[in-house]
């Protein structure tokens, strides 16, 4: 069973970012199954307007439909990293993770937890996603060949009680699609996913944008996916790219007979109803 994450340079343009995923998806590994993970906004990185005008309905649209194509054409199961997703009488959308089977089936999807309200010391300066974005309200785990998808997207990786729940309802493989910026990648990228992975004895699959967007934004790249003792199985540059690794489920599975925390653990978090 093969984990993949495709790094891409996305713009506010769908069809250059259509054409640089179709050929990173050339690149796939050969073996089936395949589980392959797409960045956050990997269909639009650009301002509020291009999101607005971008939105689908979840389950139809043409970039739906895109990628319900990729996942039958190459049979994979392709987990679209974010698609902004239209809300009732709003003119945010949601920033929504899908799930395709290889039949090309949706099968799931999540929408965006925790929005980026920030300062950052860079070009751009100051990040407001709730402009543009309604948060979400439900977790969700995705049953799959590869055992329990947990999905989060980009900034719910600094929340590690989202990450304890997504494990109490099964999660095997906690995915973290992502538009993470240079400045706060370079500091905290990599440190905040292996903790994931190793408090929650999960492999982690991440993918991150990376390079200089429309909108005076750049990105971290390093793309990568970590094993559940938080080994780093594989890990990209700042270029776009592929990068896969090969899933092993009795590596899982004895790091928690042999260290089970889950049961161990004292505290639930907090979460709200």
């Amino acid at each position: 069973m093969q984990l993949v994450a495709l790094q891409l340079n996305a713009q506010a343009d769908w069809l250059h970012n259509r054409a640089q995923i179709a050929a990173l998806l050339q690149r796939l590994p050969l073996e089936r199954p395949c589980l392959v993970l797409l960045p956050e906004n990997f269909a639009c990185m650009g301002a509020p307007r291009d999101y607005q005008q971008l939105a689908e309905s979840v389950g139809d649209g043409p970039v739906q439909h895109q990628l319900r194509e990729w996942a039958r054409e190459f049979d994979i199961w392709l987990v679209a990293g974010s698609l902004p997703t239209r809300v009732p009488d709003e003119l945010r959308t949601h920033t929504t993770s899908l799930v395709f089977n290889p039949q090309g089936e949706l099968v799931d999807f999540y929408h965006k937890l925790h929005l980026f309200d920030v300062d950052v010391a860079d070009a751009r300066g100051r990040y407001r996603e709730s402009d543009s974005f309604v948060p979400g309200n439900d977790t969700c785990v995705v049953p799959s060949p590869f055992g329990g998808l947990g999905l989060s997207i980009c900034y719910d990786v600094r929340f590690p009680e989202l990450y304890r729940l997504l494990r109490q309802q099964g999660a095997d493989i906690l995915l973290v699609p992502a538009a993470f910026t240079k400045v706060t990648g370079q500091a905290h990228w990599l440190p905040l996913l292996q903790a994931r992975a190793i408090e929650n004895q999960c492999y982690i699959v991440a993918a991150n944008q990376c390079g200089s967007h429309d909108g005076n934004r750049e990105t971290w790249g390093h793309s990568v996916i970590i094993a559940p003792w938080g080994d780093v199985l594989a890990q990209q540059g700042t270029q776009p790219g592929v990068i896969a690794a090969t899933l092993d489920p009795q590596q899982t599975e004895h790091i928690r007979k042999s260290m089970p925390v889950q049961l161990h653990a004292r505290l639930t978090p907090a979460w709200r109803e």
